[in-house]
């Protein structure tokens, strides 16, 4: 109770409940909250969530100090079983002390970061914990770490009965490799894997998955499938896959180039996966792509350096038949059943020189094309006219609109059905892309709302500021909303 004799409403609250609301707490927070009262103090041992995060375990001259801090007193203060004890400032001390109050008691989820690089955990330590919360039936299970010293990762992890959702971050490129020999994971149906290696590069991810019989949900982020001859994703379960390697502009500064070389063999046996986000550069062969039920689908695939050179330099530009420098053709016939699609630029140029023919997109409804100064919009015209039931179209950009393929493209959007357009205005050569803009209110027949995200800053610029108001009154017969809307930079 307060001076006022309102009740104490939280301390009412059953055990249950409490332990609910402290799993949202790191764990060293939760430990704090032993020091509010006596009925507190017994509550870290049923914790169901653990978040253990060995960045907050400074040295003692840069430590923050917690509110909850007991004064003079080096680390902070903490009861169990109405015990007062010191916290150590010693990571791996402060998880053996929790796990071992902890006993056998379920554990729902372990969240395990261990990145301090200054005082890193012990191998030996660290294998340990992942046995012993394993041992508990741990269903969600997040591990991030720099952990140089470790060879692999505990083979205990993909043969857990238990695991609902498994996620492994690799902070260095030198850290663990997954070693897959026996895989049995029955009830996983989330994997996130971020930069990890495998053991056996050609066939660690094949054997991996082999052994997740209801996976819905598969995240590869920030692989180094440069080192695979062959990328195989086999999994009839898999609702959800994101596939991305890292940005080309990070490769160029890290001498990537030099090392790189695109998968030989890709294959997707994924008859079941309605999202799909892919990043990832050209492979030398699409083996099997099974989207069949893809509903959405962002894609971002580049060319090599050598296929980039090739256009660059080649003898007769108007070839087709030398237009073509790689073949994505197999992957985008592939995806030709989705109903929402996201292209990046890159992805522009390469159904310019490495698909032929662009497939039809039958079922497509809303397309967003992210366009680039470097590159030009050869592939656009053909995409629009083999989607014959696009109705909303949302350009990033509007470069290269307004230069030698302008025709093309205005040729096909005065013949589609597009009847809600969105457009994002860049700040170069404003007034070129705003004339572009008003040519397709003055030509797309079908249009109904055009939508139109412009930088802030332009409002102060009069003449910009007036073009963009003028908009608003030069539409087609059917479109009847223009919508202004401005950006903070």
């Amino acid at each position: 109770m307060d001076d006022s004799g309102s009740k104490d409403f939280i301390n009412e609250l059953p055990d249950t409940l409490l332990c609910d609301i402290l799993s949202y707490l790191t764990t060293k927070e939760a430990a704090s909250t032993s020091l509010l009262s006596r009925r507190w103090r017994y509550l870290l041992t049923f914790l169901p969530n653990l978040e253990l995060d060995d960045s907050i375990f400074l040295h003692p001259d840069q430590r923050v100090k917690n509110p909850l801090h007991e004064e003079g007193l080096e680390g902070f203060v903490y009861y169990i079983y109405g015990k007062r004890m010191k916290l150590s400032t010693s990571f791996p001390d402060f998880v053996d002390r929790i796990l071992d109050l902890q006993g056998n008691y379920p554990l729902h989820k372990f969240s395990l970061k261990m990145v301090n690089v200054n005082d890193p955990v012990d191998p030996d330590s660290f294998i340990p914990w992942i046995h012993k919360v394993l041992k508990r039936g741990v269903s969600d299970l997040n591990l991030v770490m720099n952990l140089k010293e470790l060879e692999s990762l505990p083979v205990k992890i993909f043969l857990s009965e238990t695991l609902v959702k498994l996620r492994i971050s690799i902070i260095s490129g030198n850290g663990p490799v997954i070693d897959v020999k026996d895989v049995h994971l029955p009830k996983l149906k989330t994997l996130y894997l971020e930069s990890v290696m495998f053991k056996e590069d050609d066939i660690g991810l094949s054997k991996l998955l082999s052994g997740c019989h209801v996976l819905e949900e598969l995240v590869l982020d920030h692989m180094w499938s440069c080192v695979w001859t062959t990328c195989t994703v086999s999994v009839a379960t898999l609702k959800r896959l994101t596939f991305c390697c890292e940005n080309p502009s990070f490769w160029e500064e890290t001498s990537y180039w030099e090392m790189h070389n695109e998968p030989n063999i890709v294959s997707f046996d994924t008859p079941n996966l309605v999202y799909l986000e892919y990043a990832e550069v050209i492979a030398d062969k699409y083996l099997k792509v099974n989207f069949d039920s893809l509903v959405e689908a962002k894609i971002d695939i580049w060319m090599t350096e050598d296929q980039v050179e090739e256009v660059r330099f080649r003898d007769n530009a108007s070839d087709e038949e030398n237009n073509m420098v790689g073949n994505a053709t197999d992957f985008i016939v592939g995806i030709r059943n989705v109903k929402v699609l996201y292209l990046s630029s890159d992805t522009l140029q390469v159904l310019t020189y490495c698909c032929k023919p662009i497939p039809i997109f039958n079922n497509l409804t809303h397309l967003t094309i992210k366009t680039n100064p470097k590159f030009g919009w050869e592939s656009i015209p053909k995409l629009l006219k083999n989607s014959p039931n696009l109705e909303t179209l949302v350009f990033q950009g509007l470069h290269k609109a307004y230069t030698e393929e302008k025709d093309d493209v205005a040729t096909c959007l005065s013949s589609s059905l597009v009847k809600v357009l969105k457009i994002f205005i860049s700040d170069e050569e404003i007034e070129k892309q705003i004339d572009k803009v008003k040519h397709f209110l003055e030509t797309m027949p079908h249009l109904e709302q055009l939508v139109l995200y412009y930088d802030s800053s332009f409002d102060g610029d009069v003449k910009v500021s007036s073009q963009l108001q003028m908009l608003t009154r030069v539409t087609s017969t059917k479109c009847k909303v223009v919508q202004l809307i401005p950006i903070v930079p």
